[in-house]
């Protein structure tokens, strides 16, 4: 796979103390490093098996060796060949790169070589082979999110529903087109914040009550967060291909994280296949463990798992020491959890949502790289209508991690994926890092100057590391 050097912008690099890189590498590893030796260190105390602790322990002692390392800045090592693709690709960068220490190496590759290499601790073992090492963490953070899984859920439900119902139907062209817009704009935004959004908006799906909704507080707040706003272009080529009779219409979402907000993003795949701005619907997970919560295959099995026996996972122990039981489901929220597993699972079945991973998502490749790195990849991602992208990781790769004027539009930041390219990009994305793209002149400088924005206009780019502020950017790259 190819080297950085094809970007005109310098990427971010750890070295950089202004940088999120930098407080990235510092604080944030050696806590998910910890994080990893406590989860093994439960799973041994937990197993009676002697050949699975004897491997368990030389995991531990893989992952002491790998903080270490990364505290004292010592030199990043080359992989050890798990078995698994991608490891040359690795350590040919790595040599590239001069072999450099933890504190002086672009953050994009730094971050992902640590993913890569806690992976290798596990995938040539016996008995950890496909151990998750951050799962626990994932299901757990799904299992607090139970208020809004709960009324998603029954939103869902009566939005199914709905959508087949003839008064719903009656309505004029341009009052269903516009009624639908607004609905897939809204739930294009519950899948940007996650369960930061207003769920109470999905009430109703009738043009006036829809308009009324639109003046909605929490929407206005939300809305005045999301600094580039393009759904409405993603919603046009949606559109134009039904209105055009196109038999199959694909759409891909390149996911982010597990547990609540693929939840969210299962919601958004079958509310457009329902409601026919999409025929298929092709989710791309990780392959390996990554960057703490992102989704796996497994992930979705295990979210499926839940919701087709919501009660026992609801209502089993958060914590087994203590005994405490939560409050069971009522008839009517297990009914609808049940009902999602059962819409979901008949999706999948049919064909109409594929779950699709490739090894080129868990690579230190930017996007830029993917057409020379992956060209059936690539050449497959042409097919689709449109690419949704979730998530910062997922931005960062699509602009190459680079130190962008923010001014830059979006489609010359995301290079080969951009004009041109045959792909249609959409990114959705709250911002958690320093690299941001597409915004007017002056807005930059306006954030920095806010309370926590960085101070003044040679600051930090501290506004964009919060999570508060969002991005949501299209490319038509088949135009």
């Amino acid at each position: 796979m190819g080297s950085n050097s094809a970007e005109p912008a310098p990427p971010y690099v750890t070295s950089n103390k202004t940088s999120f890189a930098y407080i990235s590498a510092k604080d944030r590893w050696p806590i998910i490093v910890t994080g990893a030796i406590d989860d093994v260190h439960r799973a041994i105390v937990a197993c009676d098996d002697d050949a699975k602790r004897k491997e368990g322990k030389t995991i531990l002692e893989g992952l002491a060796k790998l903080k270490y390392e990364l505290q004292h800045d010592r030199q990043l090592t080359p992989l050890e060949d798990d078995g698994q693709p991608g490891i040359a690709e690795y350590n040919k960068q790595l040599e590239a790169l001069g072999n450099p220490k933890w504190f002086d190496v672009p953050w994009l590759y730094s971050e992902c070589y640590l993913y890569r290499r806690i992976a290798t601790f596990f995938t040539p073992s016996t008995y950890w082979r496909t151990y998750d090492v951050f799962s626990r963490q994932k299901l757990s953070t799904f299992k607090s999110s139970r208020p809004a899984v709960l009324e998603l859920a029954a939103k869902y439900s009566a939005l199914i529903a709905q959508l087949e119902n003839d008064a719903y139907l009656a309505q004029t062209p341009e009052d269903l087109e516009k009624a639908e817009q607004i609905l897939f704009t809204e739930m294009c935004e519950i899948c940007l914040w996650g369960n930061a959004t207003d769920l109470s908006l999905l009430t109703s799906l009738t043009y006036e009550d829809i308009q009324k909704l639109q003046g909605s507080e929490a929407r206005k707040k939300a809305e005045k967060n999301i600094l580039v706003n393009d759904l409405p272009a993603a919603y046009g080529v949606l559109i134009k291909a039904k209105k055009a009779g196109k038999r199959e219409r694909r759409l891909d979402i390149v996911l982010d994280n597990a547990g609540f907000e693929l939840f969210v993003d299962l919601i958004l795949a079958g509310y457009l296949l329902a409601a026919g701005l999409a025929t298929q619907i092709v989710l791309h997970p990780k392959s390996i463990p990554w960057f703490v919560s992102d989704v796996l295959p497994a992930d979705f099995a295990a979210l499926l798992s839940a919701l087709a026996d919501p009660q026992s996972f609801y209502s089993a122990p958060d914590d087994p020491d203590t005994g405490k039981h939560p409050q069971p489901l009522s008839a009517n929220e297990e009914e609808d959890l049940y009902l999602l597993f059962r819409h979901w699972s008949e999706l999948q079945a049919e064909g109409q949502l594929i779950i699709r991973p490739n090894i080129f998502w868990t690579s230190a490749d930017s996007y830029w790289q993917l057409p020379k790195a992956e060209p059936r990849l690539y050449e497959d991602l042409k097919e689709s209508e449109l690419m949704i992208f979730k998530g910062d990781l997922n931005y960062r790769k699509l602009t190459a991690d680079a130190m962008w004027e923010t001014t830059t539009p979006f489609t010359t930041a995301i290079g080969p994926m951009g004009a041109g390219s045959g792909v249609r990009t959409l990114a959705l994305r709250t911002c958690k890092a320093d690299t941001v793209v597409g915004l007017p002149e002056g807005e930059d400088e306006r954030l920095k100057a806010m309370e926590g924005g960085g101070g003044g206009e040679d600051g930090p780019r501290k506004w964009a590391w919060s999570g508060k502020w969002a991005v949501v950017q299209f490319c038509d790259g088949k135009a």
